[in-house]
């Protein structure tokens, strides 16, 4: 059997890279949604239910991306594809 601690290592990494960078984009990304949101509240206080009801609507698909990140990123870490193609 090869030595596997240098893959293991580099998917491990790349899945930590990964998680930050799918946690902290879509992080910024519902800030500047919720600020958006509350600058046209403040602009028109007549559309409240309309601006909240699409701001959530909003954060919810930003929110599905960032459950998605998690999801591809746990998939590597415990049960990594390529490994099985190491092995042979």
């Amino acid at each position: 059997m090869p030595d596997l601690s240098s893959f293991t290592l580099a998917s491990t990494v790349a899945a930590i890279l990964g998680i930050s960078f799918g946690v902290m984009l879509p992080a910024v990304a519902m800030g500047w949604a919720i600020k958006s949101a509350l600058d046209a509240l403040a602009r028109q206080p007549e559309a409240e239910r309309a601006i909240t009801r699409t701001l959530f609507i909003g954060l919810a698909m930003i929110e599905s991306l960032a459950i998605y990140v998690l999801v591809i990123v746990l998939i590597v870490l415990f049960r990594n594809p390529l490994l099985e193609y190491l092995v042979k």
